[in-house]
């Protein structure tokens, strides 16, 4: 009896260890000039948090993750590549496929993504363009921490998993060379004082003056964080003003 349960509660759970998906993912960019986005966003993102994540070109990563690429031929998107390819509105940055297996969230392999141009020979990691470090430099030199490359055009983080359904979570930060305005001093006021006998000091013609500003050029990032449900087989679409995803979760047989 005890080896009829035994034996039952390992076939039982055969089905979850055993689960698998093909995931195919499109990452691309839009062709739009920030300044044509009616839309807000923070000057100071959070830092991504890359703890647990590793590159899907990484083999031993990915098999001691439980997945690994697939090829070309398993691919079921490439009409959608295609036509974003041939499209001058969007440039595509990835297309990638590759299977896991069910581990759950804690579990399932968290990837670093990293596509697109490197900006890191003109601007810093910071997003300052180097030009403006060596000026403000007593040496007039990148120290090395911020000299530090890749500065990818996309870079961020990606995992798909199961949590009674089916999610695909993203932090993503696309990267937009353009301007920003650094003050250079902080705003006073200018005042008048009129002297009294009493000691008594009164305040006119108050008037603040601007802080001094100057337009720097500055590595702007535009984050793409969503949390997604999803269905197996069906096509997924996911974006911001400057960044879309589409991805397509199939169970393996």
């Amino acid at each position: 009896m005890k080896k009829l349960i035994i034996f039952l509660l390992v076939f039982i759970s055969l089905p979850t260890f055993a689960r698998s998906f093909d995931i195919e993912v499109i990452i691309f960019k839009r062709n739009i000039e920030p300044s044509r986005v009616n839309e807000a966003w923070p000057s100071n993102l959070e830092p991504i948090n890359f703890e647990r994540s590793f590159s899907y070109r990484n083999k031993d990563m990915m098999s001691s993750n439980g997945a690994y690429l697939l090829p070309s031929g398993y691919y079921k998107l490439n009409k959608q590549y295609q036509a974003l390819n041939n499209h001058a509105g969007f440039k595509p940055l990835i297309h990638v496929a590759w299977r896991q297996t069910d581990r759950g969230q804690s579990r399932s392999p968290i990837f670093h993504i990293q596509a697109g141009q490197d900006f890191s020979s003109t601007f810093a990691n910071d997003g300052r363009s180097l030009a403006q470090i060596k000026d403000e430099s007593p040496d007039g030199t990148v120290p090395p921490a911020l000299a530090k490359g890749p500065v990818d055009e996309l870079d961020g983080t990606m995992q798909v998993y199961v949590q009674h359904y089916l999610y695909v979570q993203t932090n993503l930060n696309i990267k937009i060379p353009g301007q920003h305005e650094i003050i250079l001093q902080d705003a006073v006021t200018d005042t008048t004082l009129n002297d009294n006998d009493d000691d008594e000091v009164q305040v006119g013609n108050l008037e603040p003056i601007k802080p001094k500003t100057e337009v720097k050029d500055f590595l702007n990032s535009y984050r793409m964080q969503q949390k997604r449900q999803m269905r197996s087989g069906e096509t997924h679409y996911l974006d911001n003003p400057y960044l879309g995803m589409i991805i397509q979760v199939r169970k393996v047989k």
